[in-house]
């Protein structure tokens, strides 16, 4: 596995816990690598960019959102081996600077949807969703990022205290 990305090296990939009270910002991939998973507001790390400048540029290219109290959460490495992808991603938590502002899908070409939800909500029915009587959680199936985060936190997820 030593040539990944067509190179020798992973990328770095930032996602932004969005914190509104006790919900947070999720999205639903298309497009792309990961099309049909819930995942974060976010993308990858420019040269020379820090990861809170990053994370404050994804969230506003991708929802017209603006965000503040921005900090460090936790990352993970990641790999995509049917893709031959490497990613690193630092997860990142902010606060919506506008808390009556709502998320636009400004790339429709990557997300169907944002929703607001709380993280137990998110995390129920664990990595399957499955739920009693067959029912499956809606926020399923995770982006591989945000799927390995709950594995390695459970229930410990995002809040504004963060």
């Amino acid at each position: 596995m030593s040539n990944v990305n067509g190179c020798k090296h992973p990328l770095v990939g930032v996602g932004v816990f969005v914190v509104r009270g006790d919900k947070f910002l999720i999205g639903k991939r298309k497009g792309s690598h990961g099309s049909g998973t819930w995942q974060l507001p976010g993308g990858n790390l420019e040269f020379g960019e820090s990861f809170e400048t990053c994370a404050e540029r994804e969230v506003f290219e991708e929802t017209n959102l603006r965000i503040k109290d921005i900090k460090y959460h936790f990352i993970t490495n990641d790999f995509f081996l049917n893709e031959n992808k490497h990613y690193v991603n630092i997860f990142m938590c902010a606060k919506i600077a506008d808390p009556n502002a709502e998320a636009l899908v400004m790339e429709p070409n990557k997300c169907e949807t944002w929703e607001w939800t709380t993280w137990q909500e998110f995390i129920r029915g664990g990595i399957s969703g499955e739920e009693d009587g067959n029912v499956k959680n809606k926020y399923r199936p995770m982006f591989t990022p945000i799927e390995h985060y709950f594995k390695l936190r459970g229930e410990n997820g995002p809040s504004e205290k963060t």
